[in-house]
């Protein structure tokens, strides 16, 4: 028995098993993460360089996308804990039912949420953004509403892996994904092959028909391993308690995604109403700052599945250590990263247009990005190591809190009141990601001081 209080700092400070187990896991979900990212960097950087307006109406139609679908991963992202702590526990049969409820879930989803998608152009209207720009943002949306159901199904499929340790079939599908993406944004912005040149609506196109094929590939790849937890269907997987146990648990997940992603997108909102030459230069600043974030975020799922695995197997010290290695290794990343965008904002933005307004803005934005990093990485590995233990409602209440009372007030504060306009606005993000982290560390030191139990969904 450890002699260390489990409240304590030292409870948490990483043995080498702990290090060298996410490692071994966290660095084929960070290639995944970064995967996915690149997907959406590659239709900037094309999409970039055929117009200013172009690049705003992108920027604004993902906003719009992931504003929807966000809210949606976040509740399959409620699979991390049942069937990593079921895996942990030797239990088969809720691996299947967690999983073929998870999928019944998607479908829904992606059957429910195009009737919030379809009035994109009249919500871009009420949101007074350029006039120029929302044609094309609303035509993007729409060309991504088809891709809903595969972009779901391949989270299910993804999380279920994940848990299991087994990463390869989804760094392939990625991969190809992302070549397929490459060739299809190629062919349909600049309208090679004979089709009609669709500028940033065809991006939207190429983002559905590769999420189509990376699902397919996904499922086709990871049948081997999977397949006896998708059929045959048990009896009672489809059971209203359990289902509305699942969603219910995924629920606070979704909001806390819609809620961080909301303030992200307000921000971008408000940018519209500064131009289009402010929502281009936010584009491309918040760009990438989110394909660096997409390595703490992998190295957040790997932390998610140690510590529910830890717990399923009734090892609370294990849990606390990996809970340790996890924030260690995002913060230390994020610093670097952080050091990056603070000495070489320019040549960093200069990949992304050559617009000389654009540049300049952005160049302005990714050193406040720097700044945020460290805060950035801290939370969304905090905010993995709750959920890999059960709890997902305190990461919706710290995002209310430090994103929304705080951050965006001095967003406005700052951006409108004082007149310090996009740079003004970014800096009630640095706000409002400070306080969410050091709230999320706060509630884990709680949280894990005490008795670490099993999630067992009511009726099973």
């Amino acid at each position: 028995m450890s002699l260390v209080p489990p409240g304590s700092l030292g409870a948490f400070r990483p043995h080498r098993v702990e290090v060298s187990e996410l490692v071994r896991l966290a660095g084929p979900v960070v290639v995944v993460q970064v995967g996915i990212m690149l997907m959406g960097v590659v239709d900037t950087i094309m999409v970039g360089h055929v117009s200013p307006e172009a690049l705003a109406a992108v920027a604004l139609g993902n906003l719009y996308f992931f504003a929807c679908a966000m809210f949606g991963m976040g509740i399959l992202f409620a699979l991390d804990p049942l069937v990593a702590q079921a895996l942990g526990a030797g239990d088969e049969n809720a691996v299947a039912r967690s999983v073929q409820r998870a999928a019944a879930i998607a479908v829904a989803l992606g059957v429910a949420l195009p009737l919030v998608m379809t009035p994109a152009g009249f919500v871009f209207r009420l949101l007074r953004q350029p006039p120029e720009v929302i044609p094309i943002a609303a035509g993007y949306v729409y060309a991504t509403i088809p891709g809903l159901i595969p972009f779901f199904a391949f989270i299910v499929l993804r999380q279920t892996l994940q848990a299991m340790g087994r990463i390869a079939p989804i760094v392939a599908a990625v991969v190809a994904g992302n070549l397929v993406n490459w060739f299809l944004n190629w062919v349909l912005i600049y309208g090679r092959f004979g089709m009609p040149e669709l500028g940033a609506v065809g991006s939207g196109w190429a983002s559905t028909l590769a999420r189509w094929f990376m699902g397919l590939m996904l499922l086709w790849w990871s049948w081997p391993l999977v397949g006896r937890w998708v059929l045959p269907v048990r009896p009672d997987a489809l059971r209203w308690a359990p289902l509305r146990a699942l969603f219910g648990l995924g629920l606070p997940i979704g909001a806390q995604f819609a809620l961080e992603f909301g303030a992200f997108a307000t921000i971008g909102v408000l940018m519209g109403w500064l131009g289009t030459v402010a929502m281009a230069g936010h584009q491309v600043a918040l760009n990438l700052a989110s394909l660096t974030f997409m390595v703490p975020l992998g190295i957040a799922q790997a932390t998610a599945v140690l510590v529910a695995r830890a717990i399923g197997r009734d090892d609370a010290p294990s849990a606390r250590r990996a809970a340790g290695a996890g924030l260690g290794a995002g913060a230390a990343f994020m610093s670097l990263m952080a050091v990056l965008f603070l000495v070489a904002p320019g040549r960093l933005a200069g990949t992304y247009s050559s617009d000389p307004d654009v540049l300049a803005l952005a160049a302005g934005l990714i050193p406040i990005a720097g700044v945020f990093q460290i805060f950035d990485g801290l939370q969304v590995v905090a905010i993995a190591v709750l959920r890999g233990a059960g709890d997902t409602r305190a990461p919706m209440v710290a995002n209310v809190v430090g994103f929304w009372m705080l951050g965006m007030p001095v967003s406005l504060l700052l951006g409108f009141w004082l007149e310090n306009g996009p740079v003004g606005l970014w800096w009630g993000l640095v706000a409002g990601l400070a306080a969410v982290a050091l709230f999320l560390l706060a509630r884990i030191r709680q949280r894990f001081g005490g008795e670490l139990k099993r999630l067992v969904l009511a009726g099973h």
